[in-house]
C-alpha cells in the first residue's frame, strides 16, 4: 500500500473536473486528479470505428457557445490544440409537407427572420420582438448568474424585482416552456422548433419556471460549435492545460472511499489498498449518489443528507439512442427547388412537425415505449471537417429520445438497439434518399442509453445531464437544498459537477463557479 500527499484531490476527469483542477493548479495548488476510466474527458469521446480514419463522436459533440465562455478563454484551451467551427446554417428542421422544405436558424438572424416568415410573418415578428426583449436580460442577467454561484431563491427574486428586465424574467419564467410558445406562436412548425431547442437541454416542456428559456436562447447569440478533430481534442486541450501546471491526472484507479476524520475530508482509498492524502480539499464531479452514498461510509453523511442524495431525480428524457455511421458519400437533402443548401446545414432535425409530439414522446418514456414516429437530429461532422474521415468519405450520426427503461428493464436495449438503428436509417433515407443505394453506407453502429451508463456511469439512466431540471432541483437548491453551493457538510470537500448549479451539458460552468468558492474559502487571490 502506498499512500500519496496532495494539497487537492478532484473526483473525475470529465471536463468540469478537469476544468477546477487547472485553476486549481493555476492557483499554485498541487492537485491530482483520480479517474476510473483509461482516458481523460468523460463524455468529450471520439473513437476510430471500422476502417481506418472514420471518427465518431459518441456522447458530446454540439457544443453550444463554448469559445465565448469564461473558462475557455482563461485556460488559453486553443494554446493546446482545441479548435471551434461554427457553420453558418447552424440548424435545419426538415418540412417535408411545409411552406418550405425546412425551418432555418442561421448565424445570421436576419436570414433566420426570413426562413420564419416563410411560415408565419407573424411569428418571425414575434421572433424579433422576444430577440430584442430579452438580449439585455441575458447579457446583464441569466450570463452573470450562470458564471457565479447561485443566489438563495428569495435573495434572487428581490433583486430581479429591482429592474424592468428582472420583472420581465420573473413573469416569462412563471410559464412553462410549452405554455409560452403556445401562447407567443401560430404555426405549428415554429412551435416544435423552438421547444425541441428547449428541449435538447432537458427540460420538461410542461414544467413552470422555465418559460424563459425560449426567448433567452433566442437572444443568446450562442450557436452550436464543433471542435476540430473530434470532441476528444477539448479534452486533450484540458488535459494539457492541467499537466503545463503541474497538475496529475490518474486513470484506471477507483475509488473505494473518501475518508472523513474530525468533520473534515482528508482521503481517498481506492481499490487495492493504495490512499491518497488531500492537505486542502477534495472535489467531486460525479452524481450525488457516488459522492455521498457509494464512496463514503454511513456514519460520515448526516441520515438528512443521504436521504436527499437517494432522492436527486434524473431526466425521464434525456436519455439518448444513437446511431453512427461510416459513408461513402454524404447524404443528400437538396429535396425541392432552391433547398440544395441544406446540404450545408450543420445540425438537422427530422420527423418533427408540431408541438402535439413532444407529448407523445413524453407519455412514451413514461411507459418505458418507442415513439413514433420517429423525432431524431444529427450532423454529418467530415462535411465540415474533413480530418473526421477518409478522403471523399463521410462519417454521421443521429440521435433519438428514448427511453432508459425499455419495456421497463434497461436490458432490453442490448436485442433490441440494432433493429430500431436500422430503422433510424430508413427514416433517414426518407429525407435523404441517396444512403438507400447501393454500397453508401458502408459500416454502422449503435449506442443505447444503457451503452451510455456503462460507459459513463455518472450518466446514471443514460441521463448525460446528471440530473433533471424538475422537483426543485434547480439554481441555488441543485443538486438538493444544503449543497448549492458547491460545499457539502464536511469541511473540505466540494462539488463541481453537472449535478451542481447551472447544470450539464458542456459548460464547464459547475467547475468555473465551484473554483470561485474554493478560491474564496482558501483565501487564494
Amino acid at each position: 500500500m502506498a499512500t500519496t500527499t496532495t494539497d487537492a484531490i478532484i473526483l473525475g476527469a470529465g471536463h468540469n473536473g478537469l476544468v477546477l483542477q487547472t485553476y486549481l493548479a493555476k492557483a499554485g495548488l498541487e492537485t491530482i486528479c483520480l479517474e476510473r476510466a483509461e482516458t481523460a474527458g468523460g463524455g468529450l469521446a471520439t473513437i476510430e470505428f471500422g476502417e481506418d480514419g472514420f471518427l465518431h463522436n459518441t456522447h458530446s459533440f454540439y457544443h453550444r457557445g463554448i469559445t465565448e465562455l469564461p473558462w475557455y478563454r482563461e485556460l488559453e484551451l486553443e494554446r493546446h490544440g482545441a479548435s471551434y467551427l461554427t457553420p453558418e446554417l447552424n440548424v435545419a428542421m426538415l418540412t417535408p409537407d411545409g411552406p418550405a422544405p425546412a425551418l432555418e436558424w442561421w448565424t445570421d438572424f436576419d436570414r433566420t427572420l426570413v426562413s420564419f416568415s416563410k411560415y408565419s410573418q407573424r411569428d418571425a415578428d414575434t421572433l424579433q420582438r422576444w430577440r430584442d426583449a430579452f438580449r439585455p436580460i441575458v447579457q446583464n442577467l441569466l450570463g452573470p448568474e450562470a458564471e457565479a454561484p447561485p443566489l438563495p431563491p428569495e435573495q434572487r427574486r428581490l433583486k430581479l424585482e429591482q429592474s424592468v428586465e428582472g420583472r420581465l424574467l420573473l413573469e416569462t419564467s412563471v410559464m412553462s416552456p410549452l405554455e409560452f410558445v403556445r401562447r407567443e406562436f401560430e404555426h405549428p412548425a415554429v412551435q416544435a422548433g423552438l421547444l425541441f431547442f428547449n428541449g435538447l437541454r432537458e427540460v420538461d416542456l410542461r414544467q413552470p419556471g422555465f418559460g424563459h428559456h425560449i426567448p433567452a436562447l433566442l437572444a443568446s447569440g450562442r450557436y452550436a460549435q464543433m471542435c476540430v478533430g473530434g470532441s476528444a481534442k477539448l479534452g486533450e486541450a484540458l488535459v494539457g492545460a492541467v499537466t503545463e501546471k503541474g497538475g496529475e491526472i490518474c486513470c484506471g484507479v477507483e475509488i473505494e472511499r473518501i475518508v472523513a476524520e474530525g468533520g473534515r475530508a482528508t482521503a481517498v482509498d481506492l481499490v487495492g489498498g493504495d490512499r491518497v492524502v488531500a492537505r486542502k480539499l477534495i472535489a467531486s464531479s460525479l452524481n450525488p449518489q457516488q459522492t455521498f452514498l457509494d464512496m463514503m461510509a454511513a456514519d460520515d453523511v448526516p441520515a438528512e443528507w443521504r436521504k436527499k442524495a437517494e432522492a436527486f431525480e434524473y431526466n425521464l428524457l434525456a436519455p439518448l439512442f444513437g446511431l453512427h455511421v461510416n459513408l461513402a458519400e454524404a447524404p443528400d437533402y437538396a429535396a425541392g427547388a432552391g433547398s440544395a443548401h441544406l446540404n450545408d446545414a450543420f445540425m438537422t432535425i427530422h420527423g418533427l412537425q408540431n408541438a402535439e409530439q413532444f407529448e407523445a414522446i413524453v407519455a412514451a418514456h413514461e411507459g418505458g415505449k418507442i415513439p413514433g414516429p420517429q423525432v431524431m437530429w444529427g450532423s454529418v461532422p467530415s462535411r465540415f471537417d474533413a480530418s473526421q474521415a477518409p478522403d471523399g468519405k463521410h462519417a454521421a450520426f443521429m440521435w433519438e429520445k428514448l427511453p432508459y427503461h425499455l419495456g421497463g428493464d434497461p436490458s432490453s436495449w442490448d436485442a433490441a438497439k440494432d433493429e430500431h438503428g436500422q430503422r433510424m436509417l430508413e427514416a433517414w433515407a426518407n429525407d435523404a434518399p441517396n444512403l438507400a443505394k447501393h454500397g453508401v453506407v458502408l459500416d454502422s453502429f449503435t449506442q443505447s442509453p444503457l451503452d451510455v451508463e456503462r460507459t459513463l456511469p455518472n450518466m446514471r439512466h443514460g441521463d448525460l445531464l446528471i440530473g433533471a431540471f424538475a422537483n426543485d432541483q434547480v439554481g441555488y437548491h441543485r443538486p438538493f437544498p444544503g449543497a448549492g453551493e458547491y460545499r457539502t457538510h464536511l469541511d473540505g470537500l466540494y462539488l463541481c459537477g453537472s449535478c451542481c448549479h447551472p447544470g450539464g451539458n458542456v459548460t464547464g460552468l459547475p467547475a468555473f463557479n465551484a473554483a470561485q468558492v474554493i478560491r474564496a474559502d482558501l483565501g487564494i487571490n
